[in-house]
């Protein structure tokens, strides 16, 4: 480790990444705000499923002030996050063929919504199967992931494929393989992940995107406001009422 306090060069990595993404990245954001854009136009709903860790930037989409309000959370319980005992579970849950059909057959997502799939690496069976399903069912796939682990690591899907191999946009976190930025001489692993920080501002890219599209062909985002400003639960009432058939966190 060089000069510098862990903390700083924590923030140095962060950055560094940050800024390879913004300026790497940005065709293929504009493309995926586009694309969700075009879903919201033609009538058709929003979904976002992570695995793991790479939940939480699925979920800091959805009924988020300042967010779309018709993004919702596509949950296979079991892996949401880390709320399961033992955590363990989770990350076996998604090297489970079948899971992900399954999950979708019964779902909501049909023919013309859009999907967003969220993982780091890509490589297990349920973020795969998820987005081959959901394409054979006419929906439109966004994955995020890091395309390093397709080079360096193998897949986990009976496909030998990855994420990245069936989406109709990828983006690129640049997270190397491992997800950890630091190393220590008196530590003897890796640490300090990034891909939390890097792949909720990727999101929050795609989404600034998507509202701005809108704006520009004369359709009004809808946008959700906080419920601790004045007028932000009456504003929220309203979306919610006017896009109830899209809205699918509230049942």
């Amino acid at each position: 480790m060089s000069d510098g306090t862990p903390a700083d060069l924590f923030f140095d990595a962060a950055i560094g990444l940050l800024q390879r993404v913004r300026e790497e990245e940005a065709e293929a954001i504009a493309a995926a705000g586009g694309l969700l854009a075009d879903t919201v136009a033609a009538g058709g709903r929003l979904f976002a499923f992570g695995a793991g860790h790479s939940s939480l930037a699925a979920q800091d989409v959805v009924y988020r002030a300042g967010g779309l309000a018709l993004m919702n959370l596509l949950a296979v319980p079991g892996v949401v996050g880390v709320d399961v005992t033992p955590a363990t579970l989770g990350s076996a849950l998604e090297r489970v063929d079948g899971l992900a059909s399954a999950v979708l057959d019964t779902s909501p997502l049909r023919a013309g919504d859009a999907l967003v799939i969220i993982s780091l690496s890509g490589r297990n069976a349920l973020p795969v199967e998820m987005a081959v399903h959901a394409r054979a069912l006419g929906v439109r796939v966004i994955g995020v992931t890091s395309v390093a682990y397709a080079a360096q690591t193998s897949s986990r899907h009976a496909s030998g494929t990855f994420l990245k191999d069936h989406c109709d946009v990828v983006l690129d976190s640049k997270i190397a393989v491992g997800d950890a930025e630091l190393t220590l001489d008196t530590i003897p692993a890796p640490f300090a992940p990034a891909s939390t920080v890097v792949t909720t501002a990727l999101m929050q890219a795609v989404l600034a995107t998507t509202a701005a599209v809108l704006a520009d062909r004369g359709i009004e985002p809808p946008l959700l406001r906080s419920g601790n400003v004045d007028g932000g639960h009456e504003w929220n009432g309203r979306v919610m009422e006017e896009y109830a058939d899209r809205i699918f966190y509230r049942n």
